[in-house]
């Protein structure tokens, strides 16, 4: 089920194009994360998605429902968690979560909202001012907050900037947690190891536009080459057209994901009984996003 469907976008300021012509869908139980240099036109994608600023041309359907026709309907199915940190200074935890709750008509669910106060490690904190929080603490707020309402879609804007790697690794825990109770969740970042851990989906936009969408393995497959190290124990004369480096006792190739690497030793003339060792260190996403940016 596509939970979120984005077709043909186009955001305007002015006579500068910041989306131009951008499609995308977010299903049912499924991370999409959106990357992209500063300025790409992430923020202004999803600022136009929740309602912040209107688009000029396309539409954008949430749950089956057209933004611009049922747009409070839409909105009531959308979770959005910001990437400033937004300072409530002297309301407490608790009393955050329920006047936010109440904003989406939600008013008797004191249940669940002790859960994700539990769930986010909040509880013992419910009466501390938002003031008296921590960084940290106010970012699991802001997450907790964006869930009061139970909604299909989650949009997440770069949720662990400048977090601590114990909170960070807790946030991953709590997206993968989310998708797997079902919920679509669009998820923007810088960090391209975390994309590549968490989302089963990448769209990479460049300029406003759209320039990569695929299965997140999928493209470090096809634009990514893997490095096979293979240490000799004597010297060997090799002539491939992968091989990079040869030192001494050395080999290095660059080789495709669809080589194999026993066709690629028999291609090199190599037998078991002359290697050493093999390492194989696998692209990466970051490789993928360089390698675009680099053809744009």
């Amino acid at each position: 089920m596509d939970v979120l469907k984005v077709s043909n976008l186009v955001k305007n300021y002015g006579s500068f194009c910041a989306v131009n012509g951008v499609s995308l869908k977010v299903q049912k139980g499924e991370i999409l994360g959106l990357l992209g240099p500063n300025g790409a036109g992430k923020t202004s994608l999803i600022h136009s998605i929740v309602t912040v600023e209107d688009f000029q041309k396309g539409s954008i359907e949430v749950c089956g429902y057209n933004l611009k026709k049922e747009i409070r309907l839409c909105k009531s199915m959308i979770g959005y968690m910001p990437q400033e940190i937004i300072n409530h200074s002297y309301f407490n935890v608790e009393e955050v979560l329920y006047y936010h709750s109440g904003y989406y008509g939600c008013f008797n669910n004191k249940d669940y909202i002790e859960h994700l106060m539990k769930k986010f490690a909040l509880w013992e904190h419910r009466k501390k001012r938002i003031i008296q929080l921590s960084g940290g603490m106010r970012r699991r707020l802001l997450l907790a907050k964006s869930l009061v309402h139970n909604p299909e879609l989650l949009l997440l804007d770069e949720p662990t900037s400048g977090v601590d790697v114990s909170l960070r690794d807790d946030i991953w825990e709590f997206v993968r947690r989310l998708r797997d109770e079902g919920k679509a969740i669009l998820f923007t970042t810088h960090y391209l190891e975390e994309a590549e851990k968490l989302c089963d989906r990448v769209a990479i936009i460049h300029k406003g536009e759209l320039v990569r969408h695929n299965k997140t393995i999928s493209l470090i497959q096809e634009f990514t080459l893997r490095k096979l190290g293979v240490q000799l124990k004597t010297k060997v004369n090799v002539v491939h057209k992968y091989l990079k480096l040869n030192t001494e006792n050395y080999l290095e190739f660059h080789i495709p994901f669809s080589l194999d690497i026993g066709r690629l030793l028999e291609e090199a003339g190599l037998s078991l009984s002359q290697i050493q060792d093999i390492q194989i260190q696998e692209g990466s996403l970051e490789d993928v996003f360089k390698d675009v940016l680099d053809g744009e």
